[in-house]
């Protein structure tokens, strides 16, 4: 064989390896793409080595991997996540929202995995809050965008208190800790993990909402919530979901709590856009 043939047939080995290798990596599902807020202890936090932890960064971990995808998570203010996801940046968010009428309206939402409910932190040295009229001549430092906020709008005239809107949630807690605010309003695992790692900080009054946190999805995007709503439902099933609330929260969710309870259908029971169509976990 001539040098000349010997190399085509080099270049043609060559030309259908690269096929080979580039038809595969065509065929590799690309990698979910969501993205949280990393200042939301236990939630979401940088670790001192890069990258992020917390319990949404492992529940998100954990639903790629059943899902047999890769999990891009970009992190950002939580005002921006839902435009975000609107636009198609993102398949689904895997920050913490809370689930209220208005976002059942807009939003594909799974089952909640979290219950959330609101919970004033404060400084030590100081009285911790024991009511809400307590709150009168008070500031209170909240989250921009977050529930929190819509929380302190709602009622700031009604118990005569005045609130500061930050872009971070440790913004927030920090204005508690230099005396620029009274209180900060935050989720309670959120709070109670403050007060837990910080000895200046404690908890005090906790406004039951009876809200759960879930994982949005885009209104068309049916069939994306669907599939990771089975993914959650197993995860609830085999005891993942409870032992990250354990790990995260300190404390093991009880019988009858939401991350042990499995909904009937897709979403959370009573809200809009809830798909009560019975379903059947498929769990490998």
């Amino acid at each position: 064989m001539s040098s000349s043939s010997l190399s085509i047939s080099r270049a043609a080995a060559l030309t259908l390896a690269l096929g080979a290798v580039f038809g595969a990596a065509a065929q590799q599902p690309a990698p979910l793409k969501t993205a949280l807020d990393p200042t939301f202890a236990p939630q979401a936090m940088v670790k001192l080595g890069g990258g992020m932890q917390g319990f949404n960064v492992e529940l998100g971990e954990e639903l790629a991997r059943r899902l047999g995808r890769k999990l891009d998570i970009e992190a950002t203010e939580f005002s921006g996540l839902v435009p975000g996801l609107n636009s198609g940046k993102y398949d689904f968010l895997l920050a913490p929202v809370t689930v209220t009428p208005e976002r059942a309206k807009t939003l594909l939402f799974t089952e909640g995995y979290t219950e959330t409910n609101y919970t004033f932190l404060g400084r030590k040295n100081a009285s911790a809050l024991e009511t809400l009229e307590a709150l009168k001549g008070k500031v209170v430092a909240v989250n921009k965008g977050s529930n929190y906020e819509g929380w302190a709008k709602d009622n700031a005239e009604k118990y005569g208190f005045k609130y500061d809107v930050y872009g971070t949630n440790a913004d927030a807690i920090q204005a508690v800790m230099s005396s620029r605010a009274d209180y900060n309003l935050a989720g309670n695992t959120v709070a109670g993990w403050a007060a837990k790692q910080n000895a200046a900080l404690q908890t005090g009054y906790t406004v039951k909402t009876g809200l759960v946190w879930a994982i949005p999805f885009r209104l068309n995007d049916k069939a994306g919530r669907d599939l990771v709503s089975n993914a959650l439902k197993c995860m609830k099933l085999d005891g993942t979901i409870a032992r990250l609330a354990t790990k995260w929260y300190g404390i093991e969710p009880a019988a009858g709590s939401v991350e042990k309870t499995v909904a009937p259908g897709h979403g959370v029971p009573g809200t809009e856009n809830y798909d009560a169509t019975p379903v059947t976990p498929k769990c490998s």
